[in-house]
């Protein structure tokens, strides 16, 4: 094809995006009103799907991950909840004839964290509120605006006309913040194809690198009682602020520990966060039982079920600095995330081709990002061999309240992925 002629191609497509955008708005804000957090996640996938056969005109899946399946895989996690009515949603365009390019996978998760405390927020959490070139709420730049961009890069190049050369799958999925399950899902049930797009909103940069993760949650026993006899009572909380502190001191210690290439330049790259604790009933009694839930990261490279021995173990001798919990020692437990890092070479074609379509878009070299968190490009890049990164909008506030996304990143991430889908997938004219 002629420069001239993909010229032509590239602007048409682009004017259409700009044709589209007040669809694309509304559409996002759509979602934005639909309080998909974990276990409610049927109706955006529904709404989603509808869209993608009755507007798009695709071939639309729409299913529950099968907990037997995934299970036997290396990198599923223990969820502690059920799947019952939480689909994922697959939509192909099939190309027309023989593959001339190559396949895609553009995908996002639909399910969001907790608003809460909703009393922090000055927007609705679920009112899609815009203001200037901001829209608000809750999983709005995480990462429903991401969702709403790759669907309408695809619609306006199907819009436009223009045949693709190679098959593009649409997926929306579940359970990204707790497990990635719900891509994994996609992948045993063999939706696969020649690379893979995920819009996490990571300000318009490439993912090269991301963390490891595991949850972990530790169970305090005391010895309850009346505060009138508080002094012969063993108080739960007390105890497990012991176990607390070990916790904080292991946090220091991975972070002086000689870091991966990726974070060399990263002061802190690993977080372990304390995110739970649930003690006592009543404030004269003295709690019988604390648990804590904790979050873990490490460095790609390093086994997960290595990462939580070891945590373990630095709790456990923590325990036995005290004579109550030497005696009667915490109940340590795994379940949600059992996420493997990932560290990706540069000089993967993936990366040369969104290279060229940020640049495209936005006039500026692409830049590149190692996260300290987890996305689901770890099931595609290490079990599945297909490269795959991270590249969406600008927002802020992401798990936080008033969670904002910049709507003219949400247009150029548009506009990049349609300049990626054609130039990887190719086209027939």
């Amino acid at each position: 094809m002629s420069q001239t002629k993909e010229k032509q191609i590239l602007k048409s497509v682009f004017d259409k995006v700009d044709d589209l955008w007040e669809d694309e708005v509304s559409f996002l804000s759509n979602l934005g009103k639909y309080q998909s957090t974990l276990g409610n996640e049927a109706l955006i996938q529904q709404y989603i799907g509808n869209f993608l056969k009755n507007e798009m005109g695709m071939d639309v899946d729409i299913f529950t991950p099968d907990l037997e399946k995934i299970s036997k895989h290396k990198g599923y996690s223990t969820p502690e909840w059920p799947y019952d009515d939480r689909p994922n949603v697959v939509g192909k365009l099939a190309t027309e004839g023989a593959k001339i390019g190559k396949s895609l996978i553009i995908q996002g998760h639909i399910d969001v964290v907790s608003p809460e405390p909703v009393e922090l927020w000055d927007y609705d959490p679920w009112g899609s509120v815009i203001e200037g070139n901001r829209m608000y709420g809750r999983g709005i730049q995480d990462m429903k605006s991401g969702v709403a961009a790759m669907i309408f890069a695809l619609k306006a190049i199907k819009d436009t006309g223009i045949k693709l050369g190679s098959d593009v799958l649409v997926e929306t999925v579940i359970e990204e913040e707790c497990t990635g399950n719900g891509a994994l899902a996609t992948l045993v049930e063999g939706y696969k194809a020649d690379g893979a797009l995920i819009p996490e909103p990571f300000g318009q940069t490439a993912l090269d690198a991301q963390v490891g993760v595991f949850w972990m949650r530790v169970k305090v026993k005391g010895l309850g009682a009346h505060t009138e006899r508080a002094d012969r009572a063993v108080n739960a909380i007390e105890k497990a602020m012991i176990l607390v502190n070990a916790i904080q001191e292991y946090r220091s210690y991975l972070n002086q520990l000689e870091k991966h290439d990726k974070y060399k330049n990263n002061p802190h790259p690993l977080n372990v966060n304390i995110g739970t604790i649930h003690s006592g009933d009543w404030p004269s009694s003295v709690p019988a039982e604390c648990t804590f839930e904790v979050r873990v990261g490490f460095y790609p490279g390093v086994d997960p079920q290595k990462a939580k021995e070891e945590v373990k173990e630095w709790i456990l001798k923590a325990a036995m600095q005290d004579e109550w919990l030497k005696k009667v020692g915490p109940e340590i437990s795994f379940y949600g995330f059992h996420a493997e890092g990932v560290s990706l070479d540069r000089d993967l074609e993936i990366f040369k081709t969104l290279e060229c379509a940020h640049k495209l878009v936005t006039g500026k070299e692409l830049e590149y990002a190692a996260i300290t968190c987890t996305t689901d490009i770890k099931y595609y890049n290490l079990y599945y061999d297909i490269p795959c990164t991270c590249y969406g909008p600008k927002g802020g506030n992401m798990h936080g309240a008033n969670e904002w996304v910049d709507l003219n990143s949400v247009k150029e991430v548009t506009k990049a992925y349609a300049a990626f889908i054609i130039d990887w997938c190719k086209t027939r004219i």
